[in-house]
């Protein structure tokens, strides 16, 4: 899959979607950005971001986009259209958070992961975990050209190799390198409050930025294989 000059399509355009959205524009790619709001709620981001984006329903955004990004909060994953992501690599930046998301017995009993609920419920896609062990202003911060010293990477789990390497094609153009983990089952060695979660990229000091939060700082591969191994179940704890 030839990824520059191509289509991504964005289910839930907020904190994550829109930085995504973002780095896509300014590498050349078309966005088609939507949420549970609708099109018109999406003037403003889609004013900013130029001609090569625009607003449109969840299920157009997913029939839009030759790869889509699944954003929205996991409660809600059950609402992404089906139909028209069959055959489509798809990238879930979803975690639980469980006072936002309500309780999800499979998950509290970890007998499968947030982006497994996701593949289930899209049987014919090609579900990519990425994006959601990182806090989303440091997506813009860390973005690095192909080649430079500085350049992060992001850790992606999935079931389909040509999926993952059409997602590392992407991560490569957004600026990132990109670090397999395996199948969507190890997806649980970076999400929420395991080591690889998004203090990885914290810098060790605060930055005394105005809105108090930690500066981002660079991890590389080996950064986030370290910190994937010291990943523990809750039941094992």
């Amino acid at each position: 899959m030839t990824l520059y000059m191509s289509t991504i399509g964005l289910i839930g355009s907020g904190n994550i979607g829109s930085a995504i959205a973002r780095l896509a524009v300014a590498a050349g790619h078309d966005v088609v950005l939507s949420n549970r709001r609708g099109p018109d709620s999406l003037s403003g981001l889609v004013a900013e971001l130029g001609p090569r984006a625009r607003a449109a329903t969840p299920a157009e955004a997913a029939e839009a986009g030759d790869i889509v990004v699944v954003t929205v909060p996991l409660g809600a994953y059950q609402t992404v259209p089906v139909e028209p992501l069959r055959g489509k690599v798809v990238i879930d930046t979803n975690n639980y958070y469980p006072e936002r998301d309500g309780n999800i017995p499979e998950l509290d009993d970890e007998s499968t992961t947030t982006s497994e609920l996701l593949q289930a419920h899209l049987p014919e896609s090609f579900v990519v975990k990425a994006f959601n062990n990182i806090f989303f202003l440091h997506i813009p911060e860390l973005a690095r050209p192909s080649g430079d010293p500085e350049r992060s990477a992001l850790a992606i789990a999935g079931d389909e190799e040509a999926a993952k390497a059409a997602v590392t094609t992407l991560l490569d153009s957004l600026g990132f390198d990109a670090h397999d983990v395996g199948p969507l089952a190890e997806g649980w060695r970076y999400q929420r409050d395991t080591p690889a979660y998004a203090s990885l990229y914290f810098e060790p000091e605060p930055s005394g930025s105005a809105d108090g939060m930690p500066g981002a700082r660079r991890a590389t591969g080996e950064d986030i294989k370290e910190q994937l191994q010291l990943a523990k179940r809750y039941r094992d704890m």
